[in-house]
């Protein structure tokens, strides 16, 4: 149901209006299971795609013009395409009005908790049976077929113990263990099982909402994306990835780091095959040399047991359970949780913001992975967010400044991402958006 400011909200372009937004996230869910992250390519291959509006008393039709062929089967659009086109118009038309129409106070830390509670709640992530079972998987898009498939052994024993799973909701490590865990809730009988997926505007052209989601959600931005992850998810399982990934192991680790968080349980266990054995041991170290022995007892790892993996994880959900109960804390959203409004406050990646991210050992473990946090968001919007790749290609990389020591640490974690092809899928050899100053 749309009132009629909000449908013409939606047939206008430009920054007063919603068109442009809409038609680049209908033409993202209508485009699941495509190879690639490159936005504009999608863009431009699907340049007739068109959204009308068919309106009626009773509500609006949308007809669709030039969409992809394989979001239909005998000319019928999958249902599951259909459920979460319309989540994409309940969540931009909800951010406009709702997020961005004043009712929240975003200058605050509190405020944009409240916000992010609102627009969970208005997608229907909160509707659970007030079980302690959501599992968050991060991992990147752009990894190798036997990390793909560890995934989906994860994701298997996760559903053989009764857990549902939340990832960004695109392909690769978000698919994989949502797609396992469909078997495990099938031999367990559950035809309840959520699959959740959370994305924002600016990275969902490039990370298409693959078809397992059953549960969408458009966050209005990064920050309020992660805030949403670790509100309501239970548990982390972290898979294999690029700087994405990076950036959600810094926020986590910065927020667990917070002296009011020293006993808020929280598993986090990174895992993958053998033969990433290697990348978890760069992360580990790039962990231990900048937020310390602290921040690396907040998780742990395990490599090539998908059946321990699930073990730890539910048993770790029962430490949240029994905390929750203790404290009368919500089951289905982390209140207690803190959060500094260095996690929340939006980053803009801009050349003059990059530049200006002090990046320096010195500084207090929490700010720095702050800043660090910021950093590598930076980097993911100019490997996938079509607007900051055309302020690269015209005014260059982006300089990244900081202490001899953080940069010869930062060095080596990236140009391992690049050297194990963890950066993008599409556009062949990856050029790195950044350099180092």
């Amino acid at each position: 149901m749309l009132s009629q400011l909000e449908v013409d909200q939606l047939r206008t372009s430009g920054e007063s209006g919603l068109y442009d937004l809409l038609r680049r996230c209908m033409l993202a869910v209508l485009n699941s299971g495509a190879e690639g992250d490159d936005a504009r390519e999608m863009l431009a291959q699907y340049r007739d795609f068109e959204v009308s509006f068919v309106q009626q008393d009773r509500g609006i039709q949308l007809s669709l013009q030039g969409a992809p062929a394989d979001a239909f089967v005998d000319g019928k659009m999958i249902r599951g395409t259909r459920e979460l086109l319309f989540a994409v118009l309940r969540d931009i038309t909800y951010t406009r009005n709702e997020i961005e129409g004043g009712r929240f106070d975003l200058a605050t830390g509190a405020g944009i908790t409240d916000a992010v509670f609102h627009q969970v709640r208005n997608a229907g992530l909160l509707n659970h049976n007030g079980e302690v079972q959501l599992a968050v998987c991060w991992g990147g898009h752009a990894i190798s077929r036997e990390e793909y498939d560890y995934t989906k052994k994860v994701g298997y024993e996760l559903g053989l113990r009764g857990l549902d799973v939340c990832t960004g909701c695109g392909p690769g490590a978000m698919k994989g263990p949502m797609k396992g865990a469909t078997i495990g809730h099938a031999k367990q009988r559950i035809r309840t099982g959520a699959y959740v997926g959370i994305t924002e505007p600016g990275i969902i052209a490039a990370e298409s909402p693959n078809p397992i989601v059953n549960s969408l959600v458009i966050m209005p931005d990064i920050e309020k994306r992660l805030e949403a992850f670790v509100r309501v998810g239970h548990g982390i399982v972290v898979f294999p990835g690029g700087v994405g990934t990076a950036e959600e192991i810094l926020y986590l680790l910065g927020i667990l780091l917070q002296p009011e968080n020293q006993h808020q349980p929280m598993p986090m266990i990174m895992t993958g095959p053998a033969s990433s054995s290697a990348y978890f041991e760069q992360i580990d170290a790039f962990v231990a040399a900048t937020l310390g022995e602290e921040a690396r007892q907040r998780y742990s790892i395990v490599i090539d047991d998908p059946k321990t993996v699930a073990r730890n994880i539910a048993e770790g959900l029962g430490e949240v359970r029994a905390f929750r109960k203790e404290h009368g804390d919500a089951y289905f959203f982390n209140w207690r949780l803190q959060i500094p409004e260095a996690f929340q406050r939006h980053f803009v990646a801009t050349h003059e913001s990059m530049r200006n991210l002090q990046i320096d050992k010195s500084l207090p473990k929490h700010e720095l992975a702050a800043v660090l946090r910021q950093m590598f968001s930076g980097i993911v919007s100019g490997n996938v967010r079509e607007d900051t790749i055309a302020l690269i290609e015209e005014e260059g990389p982006f300089e990244i400044q900081g202490s001899p020591e953080m940069m010869s640490l930062l060095d080596d974690l990236l140009r391992a991402f690049v050297e194990q092809k963890r950066m993008k899928i599409s556009g062949g050899d990856y050029e790195p958006c950044y350099r180092y100053c």
